[in-house]
Protein backbone atom coordinates (compact mmCIF):
# COMPACT_ATOMS: atom_id res chain seq x y z
CA UNK A 1 0.00 0.00 0.00
CA UNK A 2 2.86 2.43 -0.14
CA UNK A 3 2.24 3.75 -3.26
CA UNK A 4 -1.50 4.02 -3.45
CA UNK A 5 -1.83 7.98 -2.06
CA UNK A 6 0.54 8.75 -5.07
CA UNK A 7 -1.81 6.59 -7.35
CA UNK A 8 -4.86 7.97 -5.71
CA UNK A 9 -3.37 11.43 -6.76
CA UNK A 10 -2.07 10.66 -9.92
CA UNK A 11 -6.04 9.51 -10.86
CA UNK A 12 -7.55 12.82 -9.61
CA UNK A 13 -4.71 14.74 -11.66
CA UNK A 14 -5.47 12.87 -14.52
CA UNK A 15 -9.20 13.06 -14.46
CA UNK A 16 -8.94 17.01 -14.36
CA UNK A 17 -7.84 16.31 -18.33
CA UNK A 18 -5.31 19.19 -18.39
CA UNK A 19 -1.91 17.76 -18.19
CA UNK A 20 -1.94 14.16 -18.20
CA UNK A 21 -2.96 11.44 -20.99
CA UNK A 22 -4.00 8.51 -20.12
CA UNK A 23 -4.67 4.95 -20.66
CA UNK A 24 -7.12 2.54 -19.20
CA UNK A 25 -9.72 3.03 -16.59
CA UNK A 26 -9.46 5.95 -14.27
CA UNK A 27 -12.82 6.27 -12.98
CA UNK A 28 -15.59 8.49 -13.45
CA UNK A 29 -16.10 11.73 -12.03
CA UNK A 30 -19.54 11.70 -13.04
CA UNK A 31 -20.71 8.72 -11.19
CA UNK A 32 -17.96 8.30 -9.08
CA UNK A 33 -16.72 5.20 -9.85
CA UNK A 34 -13.49 4.42 -8.65
CA UNK A 35 -10.12 3.83 -10.90
CA UNK A 36 -8.86 0.23 -11.49
CA UNK A 37 -6.21 -0.99 -9.99
CA UNK A 38 -1.89 0.87 -10.92
CA UNK A 39 -1.25 -2.18 -12.71
CA UNK A 40 -4.28 -1.42 -15.22
CA UNK A 41 -3.94 2.02 -15.83
CA UNK A 42 -1.04 4.14 -17.97
CA UNK A 43 -0.24 7.70 -18.38
CA UNK A 44 2.13 10.32 -19.41
CA UNK A 45 2.27 13.93 -20.06
CA UNK A 46 1.19 15.72 -22.73
CA UNK A 47 2.06 18.41 -24.97
CA UNK A 48 0.59 20.99 -23.04
CA UNK A 49 2.51 20.02 -19.69
CA UNK A 50 5.78 19.53 -21.62
CA UNK A 51 5.38 23.28 -22.70
CA UNK A 52 4.13 24.87 -19.36
CA UNK A 53 5.35 22.94 -16.69
CA UNK A 54 8.56 20.79 -17.81
CA UNK A 55 12.21 22.39 -19.08
CA UNK A 56 15.07 21.10 -17.58
CA UNK A 57 16.94 23.60 -17.97
CA UNK A 58 15.42 26.21 -15.52
CA UNK A 59 14.45 23.41 -13.30
CA UNK A 60 15.77 22.72 -9.71
CA UNK A 61 17.05 19.34 -8.83
CA UNK A 62 18.32 17.31 -5.71
CA UNK A 63 19.09 14.01 -5.05
CA UNK A 64 16.31 11.23 -4.83
CA UNK A 65 15.96 9.26 -1.96
CA UNK A 66 19.47 6.79 -2.21
CA UNK A 67 21.22 9.44 -4.39
CA UNK A 68 21.10 7.58 -7.69
CA UNK A 69 18.82 9.99 -9.44
CA UNK A 70 17.80 13.36 -9.74
CA UNK A 71 14.68 14.63 -9.37
CA UNK A 72 13.13 18.15 -9.56
CA UNK A 73 11.65 20.28 -6.41
CA UNK A 74 8.96 22.05 -8.33
CA UNK A 75 8.69 22.36 -11.65
CA UNK A 76 8.29 25.91 -13.14
CA UNK A 77 4.92 26.19 -13.88
CA UNK A 78 3.91 28.97 -16.66
CA UNK A 79 0.56 29.30 -16.03
CA UNK A 80 -1.14 28.91 -12.54
CA UNK A 81 -2.05 25.44 -11.70
CA UNK A 82 -3.76 25.71 -8.71
CA UNK A 83 -6.93 27.95 -10.26
CA UNK A 84 -7.06 25.58 -13.32
CA UNK A 85 -6.91 22.60 -11.23
CA UNK A 86 -8.83 23.66 -8.10
CA UNK A 87 -7.23 22.48 -4.47
CA UNK A 88 -9.01 21.35 -1.24
CA UNK A 89 -7.67 20.82 2.21
CA UNK A 90 -7.60 20.81 5.75
CA UNK A 91 -5.25 21.39 8.10
CA UNK A 92 -4.87 22.38 12.02
CA UNK A 93 -6.70 25.69 12.29
CA UNK A 94 -7.50 26.17 8.62
CA UNK A 95 -9.12 24.70 5.49
CA UNK A 96 -8.68 25.68 1.86
CA UNK A 97 -10.98 25.22 -0.85
CA UNK A 98 -10.26 26.64 -4.35
CA UNK A 99 -12.29 26.07 -7.49
CA UNK A 100 -11.37 25.08 -10.86
CA UNK A 101 -11.33 27.56 -13.66
CA UNK A 102 -11.95 27.85 -17.30
CA UNK A 103 -8.30 27.41 -19.02
CA UNK A 104 -9.03 29.88 -22.09
CA UNK A 105 -10.52 33.05 -19.20
CA UNK A 106 -7.43 32.11 -16.85
CA UNK A 107 -4.71 32.94 -19.54
CA UNK A 108 -7.08 36.12 -20.87
CA UNK A 109 -7.19 37.04 -17.30
CA UNK A 110 -3.43 36.54 -16.76
CA UNK A 111 -3.15 38.97 -19.88
CA UNK A 112 -5.34 41.41 -18.71
CA UNK A 113 -3.23 41.48 -15.44
CA UNK A 114 0.17 41.84 -17.45
CA UNK A 115 -1.39 44.50 -19.12
CA UNK A 116 -2.59 46.34 -15.68
CA UNK A 117 -6.02 45.89 -17.01
CA UNK A 118 -9.13 45.09 -14.39
CA UNK A 119 -9.81 40.86 -13.56
CA UNK A 120 -12.89 39.43 -13.53
CA UNK A 121 -12.42 35.28 -13.05
CA UNK A 122 -15.37 33.05 -11.92
CA UNK A 123 -15.00 29.60 -11.90
CA UNK A 124 -15.61 26.22 -13.88
CA UNK A 125 -16.82 22.54 -13.31
CA UNK A 126 -16.38 19.43 -15.38
CA UNK A 127 -19.62 18.38 -14.56
CA UNK A 128 -21.41 21.24 -16.14
CA UNK A 129 -24.53 23.05 -14.47
CA UNK A 130 -25.12 25.97 -13.87
CA UNK A 131 -23.48 28.84 -11.41
CA UNK A 132 -24.23 31.67 -9.91
CA UNK A 133 -21.26 33.76 -9.10
CA UNK A 134 -22.97 37.16 -7.72
CA UNK A 135 -21.27 36.25 -4.53
CA UNK A 136 -17.95 34.72 -5.71
CA UNK A 137 -16.22 37.81 -4.31
CA UNK A 138 -13.02 37.13 -6.11
CA UNK A 139 -12.57 33.82 -4.82
CA UNK A 140 -13.36 34.63 -1.15
CA UNK A 141 -17.21 34.41 -1.13
CA UNK A 142 -19.59 31.54 -2.22
CA UNK A 143 -21.25 30.39 -5.77
CA UNK A 144 -24.59 28.72 -5.87
CA UNK A 145 -24.70 25.87 -8.37
CA UNK A 146 -27.39 24.38 -9.86
CA UNK A 147 -27.82 20.78 -11.67
CA UNK A 148 -29.07 21.26 -15.32
CA UNK A 149 -32.73 19.88 -15.19
CA UNK A 150 -35.20 19.25 -18.25
CA UNK A 151 -38.70 18.67 -18.38
CA UNK A 152 -39.43 15.60 -20.44
CA UNK A 153 -43.22 15.53 -19.99
CA UNK A 154 -46.00 16.57 -17.57
CA UNK A 155 -45.04 13.94 -15.08
CA UNK A 156 -41.07 13.82 -15.64
CA UNK A 157 -38.16 15.48 -15.57
CA UNK A 158 -34.27 15.02 -16.59
CA UNK A 159 -31.28 15.64 -15.34
CA UNK A 160 -28.77 16.03 -17.59
CA UNK A 161 -25.84 17.79 -15.30
CA UNK A 162 -24.92 17.44 -11.91
CA UNK A 163 -23.75 20.38 -9.59
CA UNK A 164 -19.88 20.28 -8.53
CA UNK A 165 -18.86 18.46 -5.84
CA UNK A 166 -21.85 15.51 -6.33
CA UNK A 167 -22.04 12.35 -8.56
CA UNK A 168 -24.77 10.68 -9.67
CA UNK A 169 -24.72 8.23 -6.68
CA UNK A 170 -24.98 11.07 -4.48
CA UNK A 171 -27.45 12.96 -6.00
CA UNK A 172 -29.86 10.26 -6.53
CA UNK A 173 -29.05 9.34 -2.40
CA UNK A 174 -30.45 13.27 -1.74
CA UNK A 175 -33.37 12.65 -3.83
CA UNK A 176 -34.60 9.15 -1.91
CA UNK A 177 -33.68 11.41 1.17
CA UNK A 178 -35.91 14.00 0.61
CA UNK A 179 -38.61 11.66 -0.72
CA UNK A 180 -38.49 9.13 2.39
CA UNK A 181 -38.90 12.91 4.47
CA UNK A 182 -41.91 13.45 2.08
CA UNK A 183 -40.36 16.59 1.06
CA UNK A 184 -41.04 15.80 -2.52
CA UNK A 185 -43.40 12.85 -3.86
CA UNK A 186 -42.15 10.41 -6.76
CA UNK A 187 -42.88 7.65 -8.20
CA UNK A 188 -39.32 5.98 -9.35
CA UNK A 189 -35.62 6.99 -10.43
CA UNK A 190 -33.92 5.63 -13.11
CA UNK A 191 -29.97 6.44 -13.93
CA UNK A 192 -29.35 6.18 -17.55
CA UNK A 193 -25.17 8.31 -17.00
CA UNK A 194 -23.11 6.23 -19.65
CA UNK A 195 -20.71 9.20 -20.77
CA UNK A 196 -23.04 12.05 -20.30
CA UNK A 197 -25.62 12.65 -17.42
CA UNK A 198 -29.14 11.24 -17.76
CA UNK A 199 -31.06 10.76 -14.56
CA UNK A 200 -35.03 10.04 -15.08
CA UNK A 201 -37.29 11.06 -11.97
CA UNK A 202 -40.97 10.81 -12.46
CA UNK A 203 -43.01 12.57 -9.99
CA UNK A 204 -45.81 10.84 -7.89
CA UNK A 205 -49.81 10.38 -8.56
CA UNK A 206 -51.37 13.83 -8.21
CA UNK A 207 -47.99 15.72 -8.26
CA UNK A 208 -46.58 17.46 -11.27
CA UNK A 209 -42.85 18.18 -13.07
CA UNK A 210 -43.19 22.16 -12.52
CA UNK A 211 -43.46 21.39 -8.83
CA UNK A 212 -40.88 18.15 -8.60
CA UNK A 213 -38.83 20.73 -10.47
CA UNK A 214 -39.09 22.81 -7.21
CA UNK A 215 -38.55 20.50 -5.04
CA UNK A 216 -35.31 19.42 -6.47
CA UNK A 217 -34.17 23.02 -5.74
CA UNK A 218 -34.87 23.02 -2.62
CA UNK A 219 -35.07 20.19 -0.71
CA UNK A 220 -31.69 18.32 -2.72
CA UNK A 221 -28.50 18.09 -3.74
CA UNK A 222 -29.92 19.56 -7.19
CA UNK A 223 -28.40 23.05 -5.48
CA UNK A 224 -25.91 23.57 -3.56
CA UNK A 225 -23.96 26.91 -1.99
CA UNK A 226 -20.43 26.15 -2.46
CA UNK A 227 -18.43 28.23 0.50
CA UNK A 228 -14.72 28.99 -1.01
CA UNK A 229 -11.26 29.80 0.89
CA UNK A 230 -8.21 30.72 -1.09
CA UNK A 231 -5.48 29.65 0.88
CA UNK A 232 -2.26 29.10 -0.62
CA UNK A 233 1.50 28.06 0.59
CA UNK A 234 3.61 31.49 -0.04
CA UNK A 235 7.17 31.45 0.89
CA UNK A 236 6.76 28.11 2.54
CA UNK A 237 3.66 30.04 4.66
CA UNK A 238 -0.14 29.97 4.30
CA UNK A 239 -1.53 32.64 2.81
CA UNK A 240 -5.04 33.84 2.40
CA UNK A 241 -5.13 35.43 -1.37
CA UNK A 242 -7.99 36.55 -3.46
CA UNK A 243 -7.99 35.09 -7.16
CA UNK A 244 -6.41 38.52 -8.60
CA UNK A 245 -3.27 38.06 -5.86
CA UNK A 246 -3.18 34.51 -6.98
CA UNK A 247 -2.79 35.25 -10.47
CA UNK A 248 -0.88 38.17 -9.74
CA UNK A 249 1.57 36.09 -7.95
CA UNK A 250 1.51 34.06 -11.37
CA UNK A 251 2.17 36.33 -13.35
CA UNK A 252 5.54 37.19 -11.68
CA UNK A 253 6.49 33.52 -11.74
CA UNK A 254 6.06 33.53 -14.94
CA UNK A 255 8.46 36.35 -16.32
CA UNK A 256 10.56 34.90 -13.84
CA UNK A 257 10.98 31.71 -15.78
CA UNK A 258 10.67 33.47 -18.84
CA UNK A 259 13.49 35.27 -17.85
CA UNK A 260 15.39 32.37 -16.93
CA UNK A 261 14.95 30.42 -20.44
CA UNK A 262 15.82 33.63 -22.08
CA UNK A 263 18.92 33.99 -20.55
CA UNK A 264 19.74 30.45 -20.60
CA UNK A 265 18.38 30.62 -24.64
CA UNK A 266 20.89 33.67 -24.69
CA UNK A 267 24.35 31.86 -22.94
CA UNK A 268 23.52 28.96 -25.91
CA UNK A 269 23.39 30.88 -28.19
CA UNK A 270 26.20 33.11 -27.17
CA UNK A 271 28.41 29.67 -27.06
CA UNK A 272 27.54 28.52 -30.36
CA UNK A 273 28.78 32.00 -31.70
CA UNK A 274 31.57 31.93 -30.04
CA UNK A 275 33.09 27.88 -31.56
CA UNK A 276 31.56 29.35 -34.72
CA UNK A 277 33.67 31.87 -34.52
CA UNK A 278 36.89 30.14 -33.55
CA UNK A 279 36.23 27.44 -35.86
CA UNK A 280 36.19 30.39 -38.78
CA UNK A 281 39.22 31.42 -37.56
CA UNK A 282 40.86 28.57 -37.40
CA UNK A 283 40.36 27.40 -40.70
CA UNK A 284 40.02 30.41 -43.05
CA UNK A 285 43.18 31.74 -41.33
CA UNK A 286 44.89 28.16 -41.94
CA UNK A 287 46.06 28.31 -38.38
CA UNK A 288 46.28 24.43 -38.25
CA UNK A 289 49.04 25.01 -40.57
CA UNK A 290 51.52 26.42 -38.44
CA UNK A 291 51.74 22.79 -36.01
CA UNK A 292 52.47 20.83 -38.91
CA UNK A 293 56.11 20.50 -37.59
CA UNK A 294 55.57 20.59 -34.13
CA UNK A 295 55.74 17.61 -31.65
CA UNK A 296 55.39 18.49 -28.23
CA UNK A 297 51.52 18.66 -27.56
CA UNK A 298 52.39 21.98 -25.05
CA UNK A 299 53.97 24.24 -27.55
CA UNK A 300 50.93 23.02 -29.72
CA UNK A 301 48.90 24.27 -27.53
CA UNK A 302 51.15 27.74 -26.79
CA UNK A 303 51.10 28.58 -30.76
CA UNK A 304 47.41 28.25 -31.56
CA UNK A 305 46.47 30.05 -28.88
CA UNK A 306 49.17 32.58 -29.55
CA UNK A 307 47.59 32.78 -33.30
CA UNK A 308 44.24 33.00 -32.10
CA UNK A 309 44.44 35.64 -30.01
CA UNK A 310 45.83 37.63 -33.20
CA UNK A 311 42.08 37.48 -33.97
CA UNK A 312 40.69 38.51 -30.19
CA UNK A 313 38.29 41.52 -30.99
CA UNK A 314 36.24 38.97 -32.55
CA UNK A 315 35.91 36.76 -29.69
CA UNK A 316 32.57 36.76 -27.89
CA UNK A 317 34.28 35.78 -24.74
CA UNK A 318 38.18 35.12 -23.61
CA UNK A 319 39.94 31.76 -25.30
CA UNK A 320 40.45 29.10 -23.39
CA UNK A 321 42.48 26.21 -23.15
CA UNK A 322 39.12 24.11 -23.73
CA UNK A 323 37.94 26.47 -26.98
CA UNK A 324 42.08 25.54 -28.18
CA UNK A 325 41.23 21.43 -27.07
CA UNK A 326 38.10 21.94 -29.24
CA UNK A 327 39.86 23.00 -32.50
CA UNK A 328 42.61 20.96 -32.28
CA UNK A 329 40.11 17.90 -32.32
CA UNK A 330 38.47 19.04 -36.10
CA UNK A 331 39.74 16.40 -38.39
CA UNK A 332 41.27 16.99 -41.88
CA UNK A 333 38.73 15.47 -43.32
CA UNK A 334 36.20 18.46 -41.79
CA UNK A 335 38.75 20.90 -42.72
CA UNK A 336 38.99 19.94 -46.22
CA UNK A 337 35.22 20.31 -46.87
CA UNK A 338 34.38 23.44 -44.72
CA UNK A 339 32.21 26.06 -46.39
CA UNK A 340 32.90 29.51 -45.04
CA UNK A 341 29.56 31.00 -46.91
CA UNK A 342 27.53 28.98 -45.15
CA UNK A 343 29.45 28.62 -41.80
CA UNK A 344 28.99 32.72 -41.82
CA UNK A 345 25.41 32.71 -42.85
CA UNK A 346 24.98 30.30 -39.90
CA UNK A 347 26.74 32.62 -37.59
CA UNK A 348 24.51 35.35 -39.00
CA UNK A 349 21.38 33.59 -38.16
CA UNK A 350 22.96 32.95 -34.84
CA UNK A 351 23.55 36.89 -34.05
CA UNK A 352 20.03 37.91 -35.21
CA UNK A 353 18.18 35.35 -32.93
CA UNK A 354 20.73 36.28 -30.36
CA UNK A 355 19.33 39.92 -30.99
CA UNK A 356 15.75 38.60 -30.85
CA UNK A 357 16.39 36.63 -27.69
CA UNK A 358 18.11 40.02 -26.00
CA UNK A 359 15.40 42.58 -27.59
CA UNK A 360 12.57 40.04 -25.29
CA UNK A 361 14.75 39.97 -21.90
CA UNK A 362 14.32 44.11 -22.42
CA UNK A 363 11.05 43.81 -23.03
CA UNK A 364 10.11 40.79 -21.20
CA UNK A 365 6.37 42.09 -20.08
CA UNK A 366 5.37 42.31 -23.88
CA UNK A 367 7.05 38.83 -24.71
CA UNK A 368 5.12 37.05 -21.83
CA UNK A 369 1.70 38.33 -23.16
CA UNK A 370 2.47 37.02 -26.58
CA UNK A 371 3.72 33.70 -25.16
CA UNK A 372 0.35 33.28 -23.42
CA UNK A 373 -1.57 34.10 -26.49
CA UNK A 374 0.22 31.52 -27.97
CA UNK A 375 -0.81 29.26 -25.52
CA UNK A 376 -4.36 29.98 -25.82
CA UNK A 377 -4.09 29.48 -29.31
CA UNK A 378 -2.49 26.36 -29.47
CA UNK A 379 -4.82 24.50 -26.54
CA UNK A 380 -8.09 26.84 -25.28
CA UNK A 381 -10.11 25.22 -28.11
CA UNK A 382 -9.62 22.24 -25.75
CA UNK A 383 -11.06 23.09 -23.13
CA UNK A 384 -14.21 25.02 -23.73
CA UNK A 385 -16.43 26.58 -20.54
CA UNK A 386 -18.93 23.74 -19.17
CA UNK A 387 -20.69 25.74 -16.67
CA UNK A 388 -23.23 28.19 -17.33
CA UNK A 389 -23.04 31.69 -15.17
CA UNK A 390 -26.25 33.02 -15.04
CA UNK A 391 -28.03 34.27 -11.59
CA UNK A 392 -30.31 32.34 -9.86
CA UNK A 393 -33.49 32.52 -7.90
CA UNK A 394 -33.57 30.57 -4.55
CA UNK A 395 -36.98 28.47 -4.65
CA UNK A 396 -38.76 29.61 -1.56
CA UNK A 397 -40.25 26.62 0.11
CA UNK A 398 -43.58 28.08 0.65
CA UNK A 399 -44.48 28.08 -3.13
CA UNK A 400 -43.93 24.46 -2.91
CA UNK A 401 -47.13 22.12 -3.02
CA UNK A 402 -45.76 20.26 -0.23
CA UNK A 403 -47.42 17.02 0.74
CA UNK A 404 -48.70 16.38 4.33
CA UNK A 405 -46.68 14.27 7.10
CA UNK A 406 -47.93 11.97 9.57
CA UNK A 407 -45.95 12.59 12.94
CA UNK A 408 -47.16 10.14 15.57
CA UNK A 409 -45.85 10.69 19.54
CA UNK A 410 -45.58 7.14 21.71
CA UNK A 411 -45.67 9.36 25.54
CA UNK A 412 -44.77 5.44 26.55
CA UNK A 413 -41.52 5.88 24.72
CA UNK A 414 -41.51 9.12 24.57
CA UNK A 415 -40.40 8.57 20.45
CA UNK A 416 -42.00 11.16 17.85
CA UNK A 417 -41.43 10.94 14.30
CA UNK A 418 -42.88 9.59 11.11
CA UNK A 419 -41.89 6.32 12.03
CA UNK A 420 -43.08 5.56 15.39
CA UNK A 421 -46.08 3.40 16.13
CA UNK A 422 -48.73 5.03 18.46
CA UNK A 423 -52.07 4.16 19.36
CA UNK A 424 -53.16 8.40 19.43
CA UNK A 425 -54.15 9.71 16.05
CA UNK A 426 -50.68 11.58 14.19
CA UNK A 427 -50.75 15.23 13.88
CA UNK A 428 -50.84 16.32 9.95
CA UNK A 429 -47.99 18.79 10.01
CA UNK A 430 -46.16 19.92 6.49
CA UNK A 431 -42.24 18.39 5.73
CA UNK A 432 -41.11 22.15 6.52
CA UNK A 433 -42.17 22.51 10.15
CA UNK A 434 -41.12 21.89 13.17
CA UNK A 435 -42.47 20.94 16.69
CA UNK A 436 -42.72 22.13 20.04
CA UNK A 437 -42.88 20.01 22.76
CA UNK A 438 -43.42 21.27 26.32
CA UNK A 439 -43.04 19.32 29.55
CA UNK A 440 -44.16 19.04 32.89
CA UNK A 441 -41.31 20.37 34.21
CA UNK A 442 -41.33 23.39 32.57
CA UNK A 443 -38.52 23.45 30.15
CA UNK A 444 -39.38 23.03 26.07
CA UNK A 445 -37.76 21.90 22.87
CA UNK A 446 -37.91 22.90 19.17
CA UNK A 447 -37.01 19.98 16.77
CA UNK A 448 -37.16 18.94 12.58
CA UNK A 449 -40.09 16.22 11.90
CA UNK A 450 -37.26 13.38 11.69
CA UNK A 451 -38.43 9.45 11.32
CA UNK A 452 -38.06 8.96 15.15
CA UNK A 453 -36.24 11.21 17.96
CA UNK A 454 -36.66 10.86 21.64
CA UNK A 455 -38.26 13.95 23.35
CA UNK A 456 -39.43 13.12 26.60
CA UNK A 457 -42.12 11.05 28.77
CA UNK A 458 -43.02 13.46 31.01
CA UNK A 459 -44.59 15.70 27.68
CA UNK A 460 -47.30 18.30 28.88
CA UNK A 461 -47.91 19.61 25.30
CA UNK A 462 -46.89 19.28 21.92
CA UNK A 463 -48.42 21.18 18.13
CA UNK A 464 -46.77 22.46 15.56
CA UNK A 465 -43.98 25.26 15.92
CA UNK A 466 -45.18 28.83 14.83
CA UNK A 467 -42.18 30.71 14.75
CA UNK A 468 -44.06 34.02 14.21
Amino acid sequence: DGDASIVDALVVLANKEYFIDKQGNFGNILTGDRASAARYIECRLNGLAKEVLFNPSVTEYMDNYDGRHKEPVTLPAKLPVLLLQGAEGIAVGMSTKILPHNFKEVIAAEIALLKGENVALYPDFQQGGIMDVSEYRDGLGKVRVRARIEKKDDKTVLIKEIPYGTTTESLIASIEAASRKNQIKISSINDFTTENVEIEVKSARGENADNLLKGLYAFTDCELVINTSMIAIVNNKPKLMTVTELLKYNSECLLSILDKELRHKEATLSEQLQQLTLEQIFIENRIYKEIEELEEYPLILQTVEKSMNCFKDMFIRELTTDDVERLLEIKIKRISRYDMNKNRKTIDDIVKALEKVRYNISHLTPYAVSYLKDIDKKYSSDFPRKTEISAIKVVDTSEIKLPEVKVYFNPETGFVGTDVKSENPPMLLKPKDKIIVFNKRGSFKVIPIEGKAFVDTDVLYMNVFDAE
